[in-house]
């Protein structure tokens, strides 16, 4: 009897909760009724055990995020890198170790009749169709060292494209394809218009084109974010640049892709992410070429293949690589100076020369604006436009001066090095 008992308290438990659940199922069903979706609900009768069935319920769900997204999925691509590959000889010597310093045994090369392989994936962004032709922009280290581009559509269908112009300096590309199959393109908004906590999208092919037209949302971390760029063969900092800070998952293939705000429109190109920092690792922090700097590159891009910067012909390194002996024996510096940029060289006929700018001088500013490092320099140099004049401040033999400089060389018309301002 106590046996007995006892069952049936857990069976009362039992229909209490079930009674309980069903209640808050129902209740949660009703609150998505009076929700901004539409949803359809319909009772079911119970199933015994073993015969579980797809809720009917239905929700026709319409939101920002949705609309914003079909209005650019289409219009971005994936970009294919394709390069020819290293092919060995095929002379044991080299499975054996057996070195040769003939050049045409065991050894490696390029060559020119070997098949193209894929050497990375990216993203990309169809922003204009103009007879007949579509033109794409991406990063420049997607399509970087490439032998050949392929352009693959949100459809699939898979295209041969060429290089209109590349520009490191700011990591952007154009490309062009037949505009056939292409039946819409992007509108670029204002990014100088965005505000931190605005919520955004994310668009690419992360990890290549099998996840192709991938959707990430997050939002603005930061509006205006300045950060280094670094020269990836010799590893110095070379310069700065502004760009949109956001905590949106951007991925490996990623790069090229669109960061776009809820009304559908492209407020930047997304460029990088930041995964480590030194020993800590970092989530949510990705960095997009703000849309109104892309806008005036890809321009340039298209009218030029080539984006045309002022450029003082000369070579320089930071003052902080300059041991304090030199800075006072060589350079005659006062100890009150402890950063700036050192002129290594000066090409002749160079507006630097020209305005009085000698080997060993070590420049403090620009236009007024105060000169620390080589990436100080790269920075301000390139906000000109070519022709203006400015005010350079530097030290020579200790003491300050200051000349008016003319800005009419190219930096692509300027010897080029890896410590060059150009």
């Amino acid at each position: 009897m106590n046996q007995n008992s006892g069952l049936m308290k857990t069976a009362i438990v039992a229909v209490i909760s079930a009674l309980i659940g069903g209640g808050a199922a129902y209740a949660g069903f009703s609150r998505l009724g009076n929700s901004a979706n539409d949803v359809t609900t319909a009772t079911q009768t119970p199933t015994k055990a073993g015969a579980t069935k797809i809720s009917n319920v239905k929700v026709n769900s319409s939101s920002q995020t949705t609309t914003a997204f079909q209005k650019v999925n289409t219009s971005v691509v994936s970009v294919v890198n394709l390069q020819k590959q290293q092919q060995s000889t095929g002379d044991l010597s080299e499975l054996f170790g057996s070195g040769s310093t003939n050049s045409n045994n065991g050894s490696s090369s390029k060559s020119s009749s070997s098949d193209l392989e894929e050497s990375s994936e990216g993203s990309g962004l169809i922003y204009e169709k103009k007879d007949g032709k579509a033109y794409i922009v991406t990063n420049n280290h997607v399509v970087a060292d490439s032998d050949k581009v392929e352009v693959i559509l949100s459809d699939g269908t898979k295209l041969e494209a060429s290089l209109v112009g590349t520009d490191a300096v700011s990591d952007l590309a154009v490309l062009k394809i037949d505009g056939a199959k292409v039946k819409k393109t992007a509108t670029f908004g204002d990014s100088d218009s965005i505000k931190a906590g605005e919520s955004v999208l994310a668009i690419g092919s992360p990890l290549g084109s099998e996840y192709a037209t991938s959707v990430t949302q997050g939002i603005i971390s930061a509006k205006k974010r300045t950060i280094d760029v670094t020269d990836e063969t010799t590893g110095q900092t070379t310069g700065q640049a502004t760009v949109i800070q956001t905590d949106t998952a951007i991925n490996p293939g990623n790069s090229g892709g669109p960061l776009v705000n809820m009304a559908g429109q492209v407020i930047g190109i997304n460029s990088m992410k930041l995964a480590s920092n030194g020993e800590t690792s970092v989530e949510g922090m990705g960095f997009a070429i703000p849309s109104n700097e892309v806008v005036k590159i890809i321009n340039q891009l298209v009218a030029n293949g080539k984006v045309v910067r002022p450029a003082l012909g000369i070579s320089v390194i930071d003052l902080t690589n300059i041991s304090s002996t030199q800075q006072s024996s060589v350079l005659k510096l006062p100890s009150s100076v402890n950063s700036g940029v050192v002129v290594a060289s000066v090409t002749s006929s160079s507006v630097a020369k020209k305005a009085g700018i000698s080997k060993y001088d070590v420049i403090v500013g620009l236009g007024g604006k105060t000169v620390s490092s080589v990436a100080d320099l790269h920075t301000i140099l390139y906000s000109y436009a070519m022709n203006s004049t400015t005010e350079i401040q530097y030290y020579h033999n200790g003491s300050l001066k200051k000349a008016n400089v003319k800005l009419t060389q190219a930096a692509s018309d300027s010897t080029a090095t890896s410590k060059q301002t150009n």
